[in-house]
């Protein structure tokens, strides 16, 4: 095979080892049909990844075998034979009883490279010698993948010993959990298995690294929007003080009020999401209700386990030259609508998550016959740092949550448990310089101002946050 030819995978295996998870997550395609039940791939289905208009790697879900003694039994009966699978398809394709296995095997006979998956977690059976065995006579370049996704690790041994016979390479890869950097280690793995590809694959590889590096900045660009939109954030009600059921109406008008910006703050949250979801290419996307992310944005549980602590945030506001609390503008003094309990009103079940400070300003104008009432924007110097630590939360699962990762049996008893995940603050984890450029780019925001050079600072650091998830072992867990 030429340096310069696509490198075309055909993905095989036994029916339910796992295959089409294989090829969702190495390609991306979350929208690969995955189905729990045995045999379910009947043709040969090809996924071509394309990058910038161009195939850099193609990869082929191939049915299960059919009857690979069979298979294995004419391949030892013709040994003569310079291509025994394009021999072998050449003869029985037109027969209704091989169907299935011609289906498989033509790729292979078309030259492409083969990547067996088995489920290390079950017994080793003559059918999967057999199998072994007869892509071992293919001589076509081969890597065998072992996709346990359970705790059952007894039989691995066995598996990697009997692999390791018949494969040019034998990886483990769990097709449910596999991170950005581990499916990068199986695709330089492809090397090892025919020299003649090495240039190739480290040009898909390259090729893989700089979308993803542009995906990443494409996801720093909506975090910051997301935080210059909800920190500029302004919402306005307006009171008919000539109406006699003024005080009836100008409670309706704080409970409005308040809910029109919570949910106006919520909206740009989904927004923001919907966005990194289709950087990173999913459709299917399932929470734990469990997960910090199912949280409210306004909940305890989210106040409380991200954002700085208050020390660090005494740190940033001295830095920031600006308070903790929320400031109250009453604009033509004298206003008997009942400030404070708008004020407390304003940080709705959040007022002990925010430290205890409201979170956003309240103006109140006064015209002829109407009161103009407007909440934002947002104050508390707490919440952007919980707002960004729930986005960055957020691109951390997109970033590593597996494309193959909805054929997972949750309801299997020997899969493999959710690991429990710090529910981190990464904004907690920055240094102490990195906190108070974030805090000044806060407060510049807040006034109305979108100063570069704080700008340029805080894309840097939440750039070096995104890559870091992608390099680290952040698993694709329920609970994030």
């Amino acid at each position: 095979m030429a340096a310069t030819t696509t490198p075309v995978l055909s993905i095989m295996g036994h029916p339910n080892a796992g295959k089409s998870s294989v090829v969702a997550t190495l390609t991306e395609n979350d929208r690969i049909q995955i189905d729990k039940r045995a045999g379910t791939t009947t043709a040969a289905d090809h996924y071509p990844v394309v990058i910038d208009g161009k195939t850099v790697v193609e990869f082929i879900d191939t049915p299960g075998f059919q009857n690979p003694s069979f298979i294995l039994e004419w391949f030892q009966a013709h040994p003569d034979e310079p291509d025994l699978a394009r021999a072998f398809v050449d003869l029985h394709c037109a027969d209704p009883l091989y169907v299935h296995d011609c289906t498989l095997l033509r790729p292979v006979a078309e030259g492409a490279a083969i990547i067996l998956v088995v489920d290390g977690s079950k017994r080793i059976k003559e059918k999967d010698r057999a199998e072994i065995e007869l892509l071992r006579l293919t001589g076509r370049p081969r890597m065998a993948i072992l996709n346990n996704t359970t705790n059952v690790t007894e039989y691995m041994d066995q598996w990697q010993d009997l692999l390791n016979k018949a494969f040019n390479a034998v990886r483990e890869f769990n097709a449910h959990r596999a991170t950005y950097d581990e499916r990068m280690r199986l695709m330089s793995a492809l090397k090892t298995i025919d020299q003649r590809w090495e240039d190739r694959i480290d040009e898909t590889i390259e090729t893989f690294a700089h979308d993803w590096d542009r995906r990443i900045d494409q996801t720093v660009t909506t975090v910051l929007e997301l935080l210059k939109k909800a920190l500029a954030l302004r919402v306005t009600e307006v009171v008919n003080i000539k109406d006699r059921a003024a005080p009836v109406e100008r409670e309706a008008v704080k409970a409005k009020l308040v809910e029109s910006f919570e949910d106006a703050l919520r909206n740009l949250e989904v927004k923001a999401q919907d966005e990194v979801r289709a950087h990173f290419r999913h459709n299917v996307w399932n929470l734990s209700p469990e997960s910090i992310l199912q949280k409210d944005l306004f909940s305890d549980e989210v106040g409380k386990a991200l954002g700085l602590s208050r020390g660090q945030l005494a740190l940033v506001g001295a830095a920031a030259g600006a308070t903790t609390g929320a400031t109250l503008d009453l604009s033509l003094g004298g206003s008997t609508l009942g400030a404070a309990a708008l004020f407390g009103a304003a940080t709705g079940g959040a007022l002990g998550a925010f430290g205890g400070a409201a979170l956003a300003k309240v103006d109140i104008q006064k015209a002829i016959g109407i009161e103009r009432i407007s909440m934002g924007p947002v104050t508390n110097a707490r919440f952007p740092f919980v707002l960004l630590d729930r986005i960055l939360l957020y691109c951390a699962r997109a970033m590593n949550w597996s494309h193959g990762r909805q054929a997972a049996d949750e309801d299997a008893p020997n899969r493999v448990p959710e690991r429990d995940v710090p529910r981190k603050a990464f904004t907690e984890e920055l240094p102490a310089d990195q906190q108070k450029k974030l805090g000044k780019f806060f407060a510049a925001l807040r006034k109305g101002k979108e100063p570069r050079d704080l700008e340029e600072d805080c894309r840097e650091t939440i750039r070096g946050v995104l890559r870091g998830l992608s390099e680290s072992k952040i698993d694709s867990r329920a609970d994030l």
